[in-house]
């Protein structure tokens, strides 16, 4: 006899087909062992992004992301004074107590699958909102505006 065994119901997530392949595209990147590591991963960096974000390109990039990224990111209240990037990598670290190490590899990890989903444009109005040092979280170089 056969049987199916899985996680009873309601340890099981049920989320729709993009984000599915969002996740797998997060696990494919970051090489994590489960899905739900790169899930945990996605939440983490999403909702701290959903923290940097206004105006247009918030909504833009809600519209683009699959619906349970987006309300991971539109979930979140904007600070009043965005992060440069490095410290956006410090507060992830402090908020899920990782390594400095481990936050910057997932937060390259998730924001590769954003960049996937949104394209060149809106990845560039985003940069041009936030503060210094986001281009490399994104896998950009860091331009300095011309003199």
């Amino acid at each position: 006899m056969i049987t199916d065994v899985r996680a009873p119901l309601e340890h099981q997530q049920s989320y729709g087909t993009a984000y599915e392949q969002m996740l797998e595209k997060v696990r494919y990147e970051g090489a994590y062992p489960t899905r739900e590591r790169a899930d945990e991963a996605v939440r983490l960096v999403l909702g701290g992004l959903g923290r940097q974000l206004t105006g247009d390109e918030r909504v833009d990039l809600a519209a683009c992301l699959p619906l349970e990224a987006a309300r991971v990111l539109t979930a979140q209240i904007p600070d009043l004074q965005p992060l440069t990037g490095w410290a956006f990598v410090k507060s992830l670290a402090v908020r899920s107590d990782a390594s400095l190490a481990t936050t910057r590899w997932d937060t390259g990890s998730v924001l590769a699958a954003v960049t996937a989903h949104a394209g060149p444009g809106l990845i560039t109005r985003i940069l041009h909102q936030l503060p210094t040092g986001w281009a490399l979280l994104f896998g950009r170089a860091e331009l300095a505006p011309a003199a």
